[in-house]
């Protein structure tokens, strides 16, 4: 755990270093939970927005993008349940006073014996080597049965006390584990109670007049209340799907783990709508779509897993995560729910207008149901940031840091370095920086000696180096230097541009 909890901190200290993110407000000591991306992080963030768009709407004909209002008619909250049930369970610790999701207590506590079950699991396949069957041991192995069964019984019974809403059986598993505060070890809770985690706001020109609004929660409500305009200004057929991406704001009980859990923070999302009794089968289609998307990032398929609700939100007759294991562990990283026909239903009874799709080869009309996937735009940059940073040992005994991000995704592609600062030599880089620009975001470095440079560019992510030297004026060419491997190849300054492209276009990540 120390080992995780050093990383973690290596983690926000290099994403400081390196312009991804600033804590908010900084001159004025912050804000609490809240952070502003910086110049490259703005950029990685951008490029993680755009992959997932590409792959969500361009790669596929039935489904279109939108992007709703983040102020929307108080109702749209009524309707869609957020004002009586968009709630968290509190609790707080009357020695520390500090203030607890009592769940996610809870969901900690199941985790560590998740986490021993895995390490018998992985002691054994070390003693057993290619003979081990983890299959057969996870089935048989009276510790593995006993702490999977424990983690098991634990999360089903707090599953039942939410959605029974039975607080004070929360409290008493709480009790009945021995749950202690983390930071203080302290066991002395005070009773669990809902927490209303919207922000209001008022609209209007004086308090007398003023109309109480929220800021969304959510950005999904946007787009079911968009279903019928797009759906009949696109002449959409079902089955088919609207995407957005958008900030959302939620008063988090606690907000933690650097960007994990925000008050501001940004969605992805995507409502498919498709015909009743049809909704389990692109429920499982799209488990699998979005695990797949996941995995092509490359980041490794060992640290996603999914996780099955045993408590449905009151909207949903399906729901899973994908969980990332960051370095505080396994954790929600994308939602996919299958969020039956509650939201058009709801929002046709309380505004009074039919929210139907007349479907002509059954020749009836219906409400649609809908499959949902959401993914968390900040979660996906801490998973793909924390994974990417890395420090490896060279052959030579020396060490290096280095940000192993996605190469699609990296906010600088290039940097283009002079070997020296003389002889005409940054004249030819500017022109390679003015002939790259058009097509991708480079940058020109001429400070240190050219090995330091690349050391800089490694920490910041960097997929390529270009080195124009006293060659590159008698035949044309460069040294192109490359992060991963730290091979460099000569080619011509002609060919940057196609040898970049072979490693960081969206058909080489997509297809």
């Amino acid at each position: 755990m120390a080992k995780n909890e050093d990383q973690f901190k290596k983690v926000i200290s290099h994403a400081k270093e390196y312009g991804y993110i600033f804590a908010s407000s900084e001159i004025y000591d912050g804000l609490s939970a809240v952070y502003d991306y910086a110049q490259n992080g703005v950029e990685l963030k951008k490029n993680i927005r755009e992959y997932w768009w590409r792959s969500m709407v361009y790669m596929n004909q039935n489904i279109v993008g939108i992007d709703s209002a983040i102020l929307m008619h108080p109702t749209t909250w009524k309707a869609s349940g957020h004002v009586d049930a968009f709630s968290d369970p509190l609790i707080d610790n009357k020695d520390s006073k500090k203030r607890y999701r009592a769940d996610v207590l809870i969901e900690d506590y199941a985790e560590k014996l998740n986490q021993k079950a895995q390490k018998e699991i992985n002691k054994a396949r070390k003693r057993f080597g290619e003979s081990f069957d983890e299959a057969e041991f996870v089935s048989t192995n009276t510790r593995v049965i006993g702490y999977k069964g424990k983690q098991k019984e634990i999360l089903e019974r707090m599953g039942r006390s939410l959605e029974a809403e039975d607080l004070a059986d929360v409290k008493a598993l709480i009790d009945e584990l021995g749950i202690a505060d983390p930071d203080t070890g302290s066991k002395n809770w005070t009773e669990v109670r809902q927490f209303n985690l919207m922000f209001g706001t008022k609209l209007g020109a004086s308090a007398e007049t003023a109309m109480d609004l929220y800021l969304r929660p959510e950005t999904a409500q946007g787009i079911f209340v968009n279903f019928q305009n797009v759906q009949k200004s696109g002449r959409m057929k079902i089955p088919f799907g609207i995407a957005q991406t958008g900030k959302a704001f939620r008063n988090e009980i606690v907000a933690r783990q650097f960007i994990f859990r925000m008050r501001e923070f940004e969605q992805m999302e995507m409502q498919f709508f498709v015909r009743p009794g049809e909704e389990m089968k692109w429920y499982e289609y799209w488990k699998e779509t979005r695990l797949k998307w996941h995995h092509s990032l490359g980041l490794g398929e060992e640290n996603y897993r999914f996780h099955d609700h045993e408590k449905l939100a009151h909207y949903a007759n399906a729901a899973a995560d994908i969980e990332f294991d960051f370095p505080f562990g396994f954790k929600e990283l994308e939602g996919i729910h299958s969020r039956t026909d509650f939201d058009l239903k709801a929002h046709e009874e309380f505004s009074g207008k039919k929210l139907q799709f007349f479907d002509h080869e059954l020749n009836k009309s219906y409400t649609p149901y809908v499959v949902e996937t959401s993914i968390g735009l900040d979660r996906m940059f801490l998973a793909v940031f924390s994974k990417s940073l890395q420090e490896e040992t060279l052959e030579d005994g020396s060490t290096r840091t280095v940000l192993r991000l996605p190469s699609i995704l990296a906010p600088v592609k290039a940097a283009v370095l002079p070997l020296i600062k003389r002889d005409g030599l940054p004249e030819i880089a500017a022109q390679i920086i003015e002939d790259l620009k058009w097509e991708y975001n480079v940058i020109y470095d001429e400070k240190d000696a050219v090995g330091r440079r690349y050391r800089r560019q490694d920490a910041n992510g960097t997929p390529f180096c270009i080195t124009v030297d006293h060659q590159t004026k008698e035949d044309q060419t460069v040294t192109i230097r490359y992060r991963d491997s730290m091979e460099q190849e000569r080619i011509p300054v002609q060919g940057i541009s196609e040898k970049m492209k072979e490693s960081i276009s969206y058909q080489h990540w997509l297809k």
